[in-house]
């Protein structure tokens, strides 16, 4: 939700007070999926350790909850492909909407001849990616 990010733009033509703008997009929807699939992935792994730990007769002789187990578990693995998927572009997407020198190019305060606008710093994104690896 990174429209909820407003930074302040210095104005050059008189005026003292700095306008106050807002970063555009909202990338919040894949990582939603990526933690809320992984809660719930936990919340299965759980139960399933419960099952094979208290109740490890009755997976044994039931045929068909190793078949349910194997299925479940086969979901799990290829939504979990999905989510990191999204949010890798999910990322990328942040990281292009953040990008010192576009946010520089959208500046109108930037754009005369004579002016030279640079960026302080550029943001660290050292733990997202870690993030996508994993």
């Amino acid at each position: 939700r990174l429209y909820q990010i407003p930074f302040e733009m210095p104005d050059c033509e008189g005026e003292s007070d700095p306008h106050t703008l807002h970063l555009v997009g909202d990338f919040s929807a894949p990582a939603e999926f990526f933690v809320t699939l992984g809660v719930f992935t936990f919340f299965y792994t759980m139960a399933a350790l419960v099952l094979y730990l208290r109740f490890h007769s009755l997976y044994g002789e039931n045929k068909k909850l190793p078949i349910a187990d194997f299925c479940v578990t086969v979901c799990f693995t290829f939504f979990w492909l999905v989510a990191a998927a999204a949010w890798g572009k999910g990322l990328t997407d942040v990281k292009a909407a953040t990008r010192p020198t576009s946010l520089i190019a959208a500046m109108n305060v930037c754009q005369g001849e004579d002016v030279v606008c640079n960026a302080g710093t550029t943001p660290a994104f050292g733990l997202a990616n870690i993030s996508v690896v994993r």
